[in-house]
Formats: structure tokens, C-alpha cells, sequence
């Protein structure tokens, strides 16, 4: 045997080329072959990193490669979303190493440019931080033109902009995203000003409430600026609010509109209302008033915990023997610190100053006053014409409409004339449902049966509003 022999014996096999390593490499030949054998392949994972891979090929910026993988026309297709083991994607690992082209192909392709790693990074995170290490805007600007969220925060609640070193190397860079920034948080206002005021257009009166719903929606915008420049403020508590008035004046229905644009401001996680009294909070006997406090608190976690006639929870007499109504008020006021609801309390002006003049908890808790003032028979008729806009196909009085004659003057004026103050004050907009029924039931028995007009048969009139009116509780 030759010593030519024996060398070519002891050198060891090359190892074969993994499909990772072709990918990292860039070697688009061994990429065809290895998935022309086996297509499931193109989404394998690799040892401990857990990586695919695209993962490789975005890392390393082997455009070639990553064009090839996302072009793909097996029976398996390549996941742009999978994840290694520290949550991140291709799109992650191609901003982190800036490799600007791979990040092009990878977001034309439909990747998700707001995914987040195991940090709670996004790409625009990791491309910030190489840009400041590499100093170029390159892979940021690659971003920026799929309009991706610059306020977007980490689990150290910290933006792009918050990694930032102050320094004059980076004021190109922070340029960049400041405008940005301003950009999506003067689209973000004005659409949020837009349906905020969208949603107090259908309350009457109310104007305090109107506008301390205004100041929280700009103060939330200027706060969520503040944030996104890596400035620390303090996050707004939930605003716990007492609604004073008699039945029927709306407090219920604001505190859904409340609760949809508490949400739509990002100060509630929902947008549901859970709406309690006496009998839902307290029990009959020992012990059982706490747990069914407490579950009710918990189905409201997140939104609005509604307590009307909230009076109704404390005694009676002062003095007399401990009421389980009590303990319902301490278990609501040992969550209202916690940020976690909203909780409103409702009922009539004098009673609910009362309570809240016997118990100092509420007085600290609870920030906000609204007196849900008596409408008058303007705003009654104002609330008619909403009602009948705003029915369902399953509402008794669906497609049915006012006459001409009835306008909102006429039909003050008939409620002036033909209710008492007293009705009103009882009722408030809770005659307005009944009156329309009522209403609607005179028309059909003052029509014939023989009536073919169409719009005879669906038009009511002052002669039936009036009739309507007529039977009310006095």
C-alpha cells in the first residue's frame, strides 16, 4: 500500500451540506436539490436555535436564497411566520443584521412586520438597534415604507426610539422616526377625535360630560407621544364616576357609549358594560354576599362594572345592625385601586350624596360627577326622532315613521300640553318607547281595514301621538 494510499484512507468524509448551511451559504443549487427530495424540508428546524431555513438565509442576507425559498412551488410552502427559539422571525433576524434586502423581499412577500420576539421586540426594534451599531438608516427606512408602528413597546415597555442613545450620530436616525411617529399619532388623533365624536352625538344634554370626554381624549394621545419618545409618565388610573339623576335620563346608555370609547383610547382592555344592583351583589345570609360581589367584579374586569341605585347598599338607619349591603361597597372599593374597571355608581341626586358624604373610600375613589339633569320636551322629542331611527327589523315599530306635522316644536309642544311635571320627572326618556307604541296601536285602530296607501299604513300622526300620550301612568 502506497503512503498515497493511507492518507487517502485516514482523511475523514466531508460532511454533507445541510440544507441550512445551503441556505446560510446562499447555495440556491443545493437548496432545488435538497427539496426536490424531500419538500417537507423548507420549514425544518435546526438544532437549539430551532431556526428554518429562511431563517438562515434572511440572516445572512443570501437574497438569492430567500427569494428562492419564498418562491417555492412544492407542495409545501414556506411559513414567513415561524419562530426560533428566542420568538423570533426571519423578518427579526434580517433587521437585527441589517440585511436591508432581505427585509424587502420578506415584507413583499407578506411578512408581519409588527411580530413580536420573546422580548416583546419588533423588527423595528432590532433595526434601530443595528442601525445606531452600524450607522446607517438603511434597514429602518425599509420599515418606515410599510408604515410600521413606531410606538410599538417591548416588554420593558420601551419604543425604538426609548433604545436610543442620545447622541448627535444618531439625529438622522431619530429624525426619521419622529416624523413617523408624527405621522401615525396625527392619523391615530384625528381618527380617534372622529369617533368620539361620532359616539356623543346621540346624547342629549350632558355637555360637562362631553367635554371631560374630550380632555381624556386628547390627554391619552399626548401621553401616548410622550411614551413613544421614551419619555416616563405616569399611566392614567380608569376615571371612577358617579352619574346623579332621576330614572330615564340616559345614564345607563352613556355608560355604554363610555365604555366603547374607554376602549377605543386604550384605557379599558373591553368595551362590556356588567350592570348590578342590590339584589345581584348581596345575599341573604352570612358569607354569601362577598363571593357574588366578587364574581360580578370579575365578569366586569376589564370594562365597566355599572352599579345603579347604588344607595340601596348602605342601611337604612345609621346604627342598626351590620348590612350585607356593606360588604358589597367594601368588596367594589378594595378593586378600584387596582386599574383593573371602571366602576360607576348611579341613582338619585340625594341619596347618592348621602352615601358618598358618609364614607370617605368613595370620596377618594371616585373623581367624577355628571348630574343627568330632567330632559325637557325638547330634548324628549329630539330622543322621539333617534328612537325611531335607530330600530331593529325585530322592533315593534320598525319602518314606521312620523308625519311631516309632527316636528320636534309640535311634538314639544303636545308633551308640554298633555304631560305633567311629575311624568316627566318619573319618566324622562323612558315615556318615549311606550309613547311610541301606544302610538302605533292607535293608528292601527284608526285605520281601515280597506286602506291600500302605503304610506298611510306606516305614518303616524299627532292625532295618534296624542293618543299615545293618553295612556301613560299618570
Amino acid at each position: 500500500m502506497s503512503v498515497s494510499d493511507v492518507h487517502q484512507r485516514r482523511r475523514p468524509k466531508k460532511k454533507p451540506l445541510s440544507i441550512h448551511d445551503a441556505a446560510q451559504a446562499g447555495d440556491v443549487k443545493s437548496l432545488q436539490s435538497k427539496l426536490e427530495e424531500d419538500t417537507g424540508l423548507i420549514n425544518s428546524r435546526n438544532p437549539i436555535m430551532t431556526e428554518t431555513p429562511l431563517h438562515r438565509a434572511a440572516a445572512s442576507n443570501e437574497v438569492d436564497a430567500v427569494k428562492f425559498l419564498l418562491e417555492w412551488q412544492g407542495p409545501e410552502k414556506v411559513e414567513l411566520e415561524t419562530k426560533n427559539m428566542y420568538g423570533e422571525t426571519p423578518l427579526h433576524l434580517a433587521a437585527k443584521n441589517g440585511c436591508t434586502e432581505a427585509m424587502k423581499l420578506l415584507l413583499q412577500h407578506g411578512a408581519y412586520i409588527e411580530a413580536r420576539a420573546n422580548n416583546g421586540m419588533t423588527p423595528l426594534h432590532l433595526a434601530v438597534w443595528y442601525s445606531v451599531r452600524a450607522d446607517t438608516v438603511a434597514p429602518v427606512e425599509a420599515l418606515l415604507e410599510y408604515d410600521v408602528n413606531v410606538s410599538a413597546k417591548d416588554n420593558e415597555a420601551q419604543t425604538p426610539l426609548g433604545h436610543m442613545p442620545k447622541s448627535p450620530s444618531n439625529d438622522k436616525l431619530r429624525s426619521l422616526l419622529q416624523a413617523q411617529l408624527d405621522k401615525q399619532q396625527s392619523n391615530k388623533g384625528h381618527s380617534m377625535i372622529a369617533a368620539l365624536e361620532a359616539a356623543l352625538q346621540p346624547i342629549v344634554g350632558l355637555e360637562h360630560l362631553k367635554l371631560q370626554l374630550r380632555r381624556w381624549a386628547k390627554g391619552t394621545l399626548l401621553n401616548e407621544k410622550r411614551r413613544a419618545l421614551g419619555l416616563h409618565v405616569p399611566k392614567r388610573q380608569p376615571p371612577h364616576m358617579c352619574f346623579l339623576g332621576n330614572p330615564g335620563t340616559g345614564k345607563t346608555m352613556v355608560a355604554r357609549i363610555l365604555a366603547r370609547l374607554l376602549h377605543s383610547m386604550g384605557v379599558l382592555t373591553t368595551d362590556k358594560v356588567v350592570e348590578v344592583q342590590r339584589t345581584d351583589l348581596v345575599g341573604e345570609f352570612v358569607g354569601h354576599t362577598g363571593p357574588r360581589t366578587r364574581t360580578k367584579i370579575q365578569e366586569a374586569e376589564g370594562g365597566i362594572l355599572f352599579v345603579d341605585e347604588a344607595y340601596r347598599l348602605m342601611p337604612v338607619q345609621s346604627g342598626s345592625d351590620k348590612d350585607y349591603g356593606v360588604e358589597a361597597l367594601e368588596e367594589i372599593m378594595s378593586v378600584m385601586d387596582s386599574g383593573k374597571l371602571v366602576v360607576i355608581f348611579a341613582g338619585y341626586t340625594e341619596p347618592m350624596q348621602r352615601l358618598f358624604g358618609a364614607n370617605q373610600g368613595f370620596q377618594r375613589r371616585v373623581t367624577r360627577f355628571f348630574h343627568f339633569d330632567d330632559f325637557s320636551t325638547k330634548e324628549i322629542a329630539q330622543i322621539v326622532y333617534m328612537k325611531l331611527a335607530e330600530q331593529t327589523e325585530s322592533s315593534l315599530i320598525y319602518g314606521f315613521k312620523l308625519a311631516d306635522t309632527c316636528c320636534e316644536d309640535a311634538l314639544a309642544k303636545l308633551l308640554e300640553n298633555l304631560t305633567t311635571e311629575k311624568q316627566r320627572q318619573q319618566l324622562n326618556g323612558g315615556l318615549v318607547w311606550p309613547l311610541l307604541v301606544n302610538a302605533r296601536e292607535h293608528l292601527d285602530e284608526r285605520l281601515d281595514l280597506d286602506c291600500c296607501d302605503p304610506n298611510d299604513l306606516v305614518t303616524i300622526t299627532m292625532q295618534d301621538l296624542e293618543a299615545g300620550l293618553q295612556l301613560l301612568p299618570p
